[in-house]
């Protein structure tokens, strides 16, 4: 498995929490924007400025991602 910086796969871990958050509890706005801002955090990530990723790369990161799924909502309460 590859090694992603920390704030990359910080990023998938939360965009997936969101995600699955946004899943449960759809129209709420404050995910949407925090979700669409993750996105771009990670797609535009200084890692990947060697040229973009390959999807075997993406598939490692997205699961990076899943497998710190939590709960978003202490995050939310702020």
């Amino acid at each position: 498995m590859r090694s992603f910086p920390d704030d990359l796969a910080r990023a998938q871990r939360e965009w997936s929490a969101i995600y699955h958050e946004l899943a449960e509890r759809p129209g709420h706005t404050e995910l949407r924007r925090r979700l669409h801002q993750l996105s771009a955090q990670v797609f535009f990530h200084p890692h990947w400025q060697r040229g973009r990723p390959h999807p075997a790369e993406w598939r490692e990161l997205r699961d990076l991602g899943r497998s710190g799924i939590g709960t978003v909502s202490e995050r939310l309460e702020r």
